[in-house]
């Protein structure tokens, strides 16, 4: 049997203090800020992937009518407000989608679409990747489907809830993935080898998150700026050095809600006032890494 591959030897330990320069950002900007919308299908036959209101008794109960229709509340109302305050602030994020999207909330994808928003691969429904029988299959039934709806094949993938098997980043290489936000552990792009070759990592977010900060850690709306806010004001100060980017991650049913939406307009507002910001999706990050680092021809 085959030893599998761990995520650490897939990139060897690197000191950002020890490292060579990153290339200048477009426009000579010092800092670069990356928004991802996610969205995704909860299959009512399963359990739910959150909850926003415990079951009874702690037993989880089919179908869970509540914590499904939380989240149909942000495909129905609060993405909209999120279609509202992009197009305002002339920012197209990256789209962080189940593919099944695209044939489950058809309007509300193509939206996205001729807003000219990046798509990045999301799996084909909410769950976690552990438990898809045919994982290969999985992901390149996603890529697919997004690449026949958008007419281009993404180049960005996050695992759902951020999971991924020993195999999956072969699966990913194989499928034309280009990068990958699964691995949170920098500031910076970085490279890890698969047997597909290589994969760009960009700096994605579990701190700076709307689920792990609201639903997990159950704090107040208004500290979603709070934190975001302390998070870019010490990356723009480092960033006088070094490129910087911060990433922002964000799920309709939480941030569109109407009590949390203004504190995400509040935080473009004020990172509008500091120069030498840009707002880049994911793939127009990993064109300027790459063009830099020649990770792919």
């Amino acid at each position: 049997m085959t030893e599998p591959t761990l995520p650490g030897s897939r990139n060897p330990y690197s000191a950002i203090v020890d490292r060579a320069p990153l290339p200048p950002l477009p426009g000579g900007a010092r800092m670069a800020f990356w928004s991802i919308v996610n969205l995704e299908v909860w299959d009512i036959s399963r359990p739910m992937a959150r909850q926003v209101i415990p079951a009874p008794t702690g037993q989880v109960l089919l179908p869970d009518v509540p914590n499904w229709s939380w989240h149909e509340y942000g495909m129905r109302v609060g993405v909209w407000r999120f279609f509202k305050l992009y197009e305002r602030l002339g920012i197209r994020p990256t789209l962080s989608i189940n593919a099944r999207v695209c044939d489950d909330y058809e309007r509300v994808a193509a939206h996205a679409r001729d807003l000219g928003w990046e798509p990045m691969g999301h799996a084909w429904e909410q769950m976690p990747i552990h438990k898809v029988d045919d994982q290969r299959g999985m992901i390149f039934r996603s890529m697919d489907r997004l690449e026949s709806f958008w007419g281009k094949r993404p180049i960005g993938w996050l695992g759902p809830g951020l999971t991924q098997t020993y195999d999956t980043p072969e699966n990913l290489a194989e499928a034309g993935v280009k990068y990958i936000g699964d691995f949170v552990y920098d500031d910076d792009p970085t490279v890890i080898t698969t047997a597909q070759g290589p994969l760009v990592t960009l700096p994605y977010t579990v701190e700076l998150n709307d689920i792990p900060m609201m639903i997990v850690q159950h704090h107040e709306s208004a500290y979603w700026k709070t934190r975001v806010m302390d998070q870019f004001k010490r990356l723009y100060g480092e960033s006088a050095e070094r490129p910087k980017i911060i990433s922002i991650a964000i799920h309709p049913y939480i941030s569109g809600q109407p009590h949390r939406i203004r504190y995400l307009e509040e935080i473009y507002a004020e990172v509008a006032e500091y120069a030498g910001v840009v707002h880049m999706n994911g793939a127009e990050l990993y064109d300027w890494y790459n063009a830099a680092a020649k990770v792919h021809p």
